[in-house]
């Protein structure tokens, strides 16, 4: 049952707060068949942007067709383009018949098939006849464009977890041929991917280090929400189950959270379990303890992954140091020489436990973690 406080799903129309200019801009660039990508951590809110901009394009009167799929299980160019395929077909075709006619229509000439004993078995509708080529490649990354133009609609294929593709043993078998499609299909606007990803270094690695789909895809930033909304959306949805809060204590969990959303819904959906009336702190201080203990084991899980230089280089970020590479810095921490400090970084960051800003500033993209590893693994008071 949907509650004041939803965390277990995207969520758009009435409980999507804040980001106006985000989903007025998200909305234009796909209106005007710009390829996007959106890369920021973990349950910061990238499809629930993504779906109130969709959703706000469908009030308006916008007529598009939707595809989704994650890459987060794909590990080799052969998972992905069937992956995309499928999810091509699943779009504009509904029954074994549509799929071998889409398959014999669209596909002729490549290894992808509509194999029926496979789709009887597993349900799968695109298999691959013989070993992946290059043509097989290029096919298949066209056939989004083609698709569109032959139908004359607009389509919307959003791609979660798309930094998963940089795992790939050869990621430039996906990614520059994408990269080299996208630009010659720039004029066809019927067409537009939505690529999105959580591991934000992985992602920069893609769209800013590698210098792939420069100019060709947008990037849109998620905005920080005013404390001012959060606040309300919580006093509000207290107020909807005949609860009371104090405004103070609203203010310093939003604080603590560091204005993120989902975790500041799952630490109020605590609350609202716990609670009747007037909600007191001590309810808040329970409900803190619950959430840090569901992720605990989680932020344990990191700390024991990290070697000694990269918890001493943590800590130096916990510490507000930003400049690691100083003498006296890498005395402090033990970070023996600056190659040392830049080899760090670079872990850190592929680890994903380090951002940097664009101020190369140190930022921990998690803000519970951030609390437990200075509380409870630094012991800091």
């Amino acid at each position: 049952m949907e509650g004041p406080f939803p965390y277990s799903e995207y969520v758009s129309g009435k409980h999507f707060i804040g980001r106006k200019n985000d989903v007025t801009l998200l909305g234009n660039l796909l209106s005007q068949g710009e390829h996007v990508t959106i890369y920021e951590p973990h349950k910061s809110g990238k499809t629930s942007l993504v779906q109130q901009a969709l959703f706000t394009m469908r009030m308006a009167g916008k007529g598009f067709t939707v595809g989704q799929f994650s890459a987060l299980n794909i590990r080799t160019p052969e998972d992905f383009l069937l992956r995309l395929g499928s999810t091509l077909m699943h779009m504009v075709t509904a029954t074994p018949d549509d799929y071998a006619a889409f398959a014999k229509r669209y596909l002729s000439g490549t290894h992808f098939v509509f194999d029926p004993v496979a789709f009887s078995g597993t349900n799968q509708v695109l298999s691959l006849g013989w070993e992946l080529d290059q043509a097989d490649v290029s096919a298949m990354l066209h056939l989004p464009f083609r698709l569109a133009a032959e139908r004359g609609e607009r389509m919307i294929l959003i791609i979660d977890e798309f930094h998963c593709l940089g795992l790939l043993d050869n990621p430039d078998m996906i990614l520059r041929p994408m990269d080299a499609i996208m630009r010659e299909e720039r004029e066809r606007r019927l067409f537009t991917f939505v690529l999105c990803g959580s591991g934000v270094n992985a992602m920069k690695a893609i769209f800013q280090d590698g210098l792939l789909f420069h100019r060709v895809v947008e990037r849109v930033r998620i905005s920080q929400i005013s404390e001012t909304e959060i606040v309300d959306h919580v006093q509000i949805g207290f107020l909807s189950g005949g609860k009371v809060v104090n405004q103070d204590l609203v203010t310093g969990a939003c604080r603590l959270f560091k204005g993120h959303m989902w975790y500041i819904n799952h630490f109020a959906s605590i609350c609202d379990s716990m609670s009747r009336g007037y909600i007191m702190e001590p309810v808040f201080v329970d409900a803190l303890k619950y959430i840090l203990a569901i992720h605990e084991p989680r932020f344990k899980d990191i700390m024991n992954g990290l070697t000694t230089h990269q918890v001493s280089l943590l800590k130096a970020t916990i510490d507000g140091v930003t400049r690691f590479s100083s003498a006296d810095v890498i005395r402090k921490y033990g970070l023996n020489s600056s190659a040392n400090v830049k080899r760090v970084k670079d872990d850190l960051m592929k680890k994903e436990v380090l951002l940097f800003d664009e101020n190369d500033n140190p930022v921990l993209e998690d803000p519970l973690f951030e609390y437990w590893v200075k509380k409870y693994y630094f012991e800091i008071q």
